[in-house]
């Protein structure tokens, strides 16, 4: 995270606030189920496996959806580096708006479906010769990393991706609060605010990439 100019550690920040708004909304709007935190459905498969055979249809879907969104971000990083950003955001950005579209018309599973997807999009824009080197969805290995930084300031050494990581974990948590807000007081409006935030990151990423198509970040840190 660090080894990033600022823009592109703002970008990251942004992402992981809108990944945390889409789970929110996702969570509320199947009452249990989420559109990128895959650690939680594969718990769910388990548990609906076990109680309810006939209930896992829905994680399962959810999860293929969030691994092709992978696929074929990591198909696009790996084609076009230079100006991925900008093309994985406008393809989550497009994935975020059909789910409102569905969500309009009463399709839950038709908005938590390609929510799932633009989020495994999402993974793809911060990578290196097919590597994550920020993950902007899930935050476990974030909190790991931000742990082992407060551990090492408290024994004396220098720890320089601890902030950027505990900013990354804060910011989901917000667009969690946010998205959450949004959805439980006026559910129509929530999806259509998700992809206007996605528009909005595509835009910085398009300024962004025009200024320096070149990410600084060599590795994951």
């Amino acid at each position: 995270m660090h080894r990033y100019d600022p823009a592109r550690q703002k970008l990251a920040i942004g992402l992981a606030f809108l990944a945390g708004a889409v789970d929110a909304t996702g969570f509320l709007a199947t009452g249990g189920y989420f559109a990128s935190f895959m650690s939680g459905n594969t718990t769910r498969l388990g548990v609906d496996f076990a109680t309810a055979a006939g209930a896992v249809l829905l994680p399962l879907t959810i999860i293929g959806s969030f691994t092709g969104g992978v696929i074929m971000g990591a198909i696009v990083a790996g084609r076009w580096p230079a100006c991925r950003k900008r093309l994985l955001l406008m393809g989550v950005s497009a994935l975020l708006g059909l789910g409102a579209l569905a969500h309009s018309g009463g399709y839950t599973l038709g908005f938590l479906v390609p929510a799932a997807c633009a989020m495994g999009l999402a993974n793809n824009v911060f990578s290196k010769d097919g590597e994550v080197t920020v993950g902007v969805t899930y935050m476990t290995g974030a909190l790991v990393r931000f742990g082992q930084g407060i551990a090492a300031r408290l024994t004396g050494r220098t720890a320089p991706s601890m902030r950027g990581y505990g900013l990354l974990w804060l910011a989901l948590a917000i667009g969690a609060f946010g998205g959450g807000w949004v959805y439980a007081h006026n559910q129509v409006i929530a999806p259509p605010l998700l992809c206007a935030l996605a528009v909005i990151l595509f835009g910085a990423a398009f300024l962004i990439e025009r200024a320096n198509p070149i990410d600084m970040g060599s590795a994951p840190t």
